[in-house]
């Protein structure tokens, strides 16, 4: 792709994950309860767990896996006994284990196989304060993310407040700003810390809501970092044109390789 995009545009790591719903079956090895966001209900099946690259024009997936339940009790059906060293026991242990586990190492393979990209992107639902540190240490690569109105603690201004605490305790912005508040924040989990910049931003969906972005590069100004976050998207549109034209997950599923020449 480095050939078809320009230097000057902004790469990216998408990660999200959609339903991949196997409700007619009963003895599908490590089915589990999964919740659908669409329908806000559970079902049956995993959660397919999808890594992309994107600049904003373009999208490739770049790996995947699919996801069990890391509980015991959303578990419908048990897994084989295998040897953990085997590929087929490394992805059966993998099916288990968290998501916000398993992204950081999709991100990894993908930069061992020479894709790059300057920021990772995700929803509220894989943003934890532990996730953003392991790819800022581990990976070197800068968090734009949702961040949800949950009680986790940031430090701001010497004090442990959550994103609700932070807002209230700030003037925002009037007139029709991009954004009502960008202050710095620290991310800390395990001992470990990391700079950060949070933005809110209106909730065009309910005029008196507000949403919170955040940004592990803190030199990215609030509008910079509403644009880059904008590319999540592609990855959406990704998802339904698989499970539109492809019959992804009812009919057909296909594994997507890149060949280098």
């Amino acid at each position: 792709m480095s050939p078809l995009t320009d230097e000057g545009r902004k790469d990216v790591f998408i990660i999200d994950d959609s339903l991949f719903d196997r409700s007619r079956s009963k003895k599908v090895e490590l089915l589990a309860r999964v919740f659908d966001h669409c329908s806000m209900r559970y079902r049956s099946g995993f959660r397919m767990l999808t890594l992309g690259w994107s600049d904003g024009n373009s999208f490739v997936p770049a790996s995947h896996c699919l996801l069990s339940a890391a509980e015991d009790k959303n578990l419908l059906c048990g897994g084989k006994a295998c040897d953990g060293r085997s590929l087929a026991g490394r992805r059966r242990l993998q099916a288990r284990r968290k998501a916000t586990d398993v992204m950081v190492e999709l991100v990894h393979s993908a930069r061992c196989a020479g894709i790059t990209a300057r920021y990772v992107l995700f929803d509220s639902w894989f943003s934890a304060p532990k996730t953003m540190v392991s790819l800022k240490n581990q990976e070197h690569l800068d968090t734009i993310a949702m961040v949800k109105k949950s009680k986790t603690k940031y430090l701001y201004k010497g004090e442990k407040l959550n994103v609700k605490e932070i807002y209230s305790r700030n003037k925002k912005r009037r007139g029709r700003s991009r954004y009502l508040l960008s202050v710095p924040v620290m991310v800390e989990k395990d001992g470990e810390s990391i700079p950060a910049k949070f933005v809110y931003v209106r909730n065009k969906s309910k005029r008196k809501d507000w949403l919170v972005i955040i940004s592990t590069d803190t030199e990215l100004s609030g509008e910079e970092i509403i644009r880059v976050y904008g590319k999540r998207w592609d990855i959406e549109v990704f998802f339904k044109a698989c499970k539109s034209y492809l019959n992804l997950v009812k009919e057909y599923r296909g594994i997507f390789k890149r060949i280098f020449a």
